[in-house]
């Protein structure tokens, strides 16, 4: 049985959410995509699930943006670090920022990964499959269940 792969982008830009929708979609490499407008919905999102007896898994991994309003990456990236439940879901920062120093703040907040943001379809069309080869197919990502009893 094929395992089901949920992603949960936090990524406030309408055209980058269009390009990572497609892509996702075109790619076929995920069967739950969901997105959240900043890092305020992100939490909320996971706080949800975790109330929600239905639901058995978080998600897999998270793309994070880092520049969106009401809470911005790095503060949701610390948030869900030290949260006992979220801390360990893979975190991806995706973003425009380029700067040396914030991309190693990042990493000591608990980042797994850091993606600058191309500026076209066919680059983030590459970064995306390499994304989902690492970490939906080469990674051991378990399934991180809600009720573990």
């Amino acid at each position: 049985m094929k395992k089901r792969q949920f992603i949960l982008v936090a990524e406030d830009d309408i055209d980058d959410k269009f390009m990572l929708q497609t892509i996702f979609e075109d790619s076929g490499k995920s069967d739950l995509l969901e997105f959240v407008e900043n890092g305020l919905e992100l939490i909320n999102y996971l706080d949800h699930i975790k109330k929600n007896e239905d639901t058995l898994f978080y998600p897999h991994f998270i793309l994070l943006d880092l520049n969106m309003p009401k809470m911005d990456g790095r503060q949701a990236l610390k948030e869900l670090k030290n949260h006992s439940s979220y801390k360990k879901i893979p975190v991806i920062i995706f973003s425009t920022t380029k700067n040396e120093v914030e991309i190693n703040r990042c990493y000591e907040l608990g980042a797994n990964s850091y993606i600058v943001k191309p500026y076209n379809y066919k680059e983030l069309t590459q970064i995306m499959d390499a994304v989902n080869s690492y970490w939906l197919n080469t990674a051991e990502i378990p399934d991180i269940k809600l009720n573990p009893n």
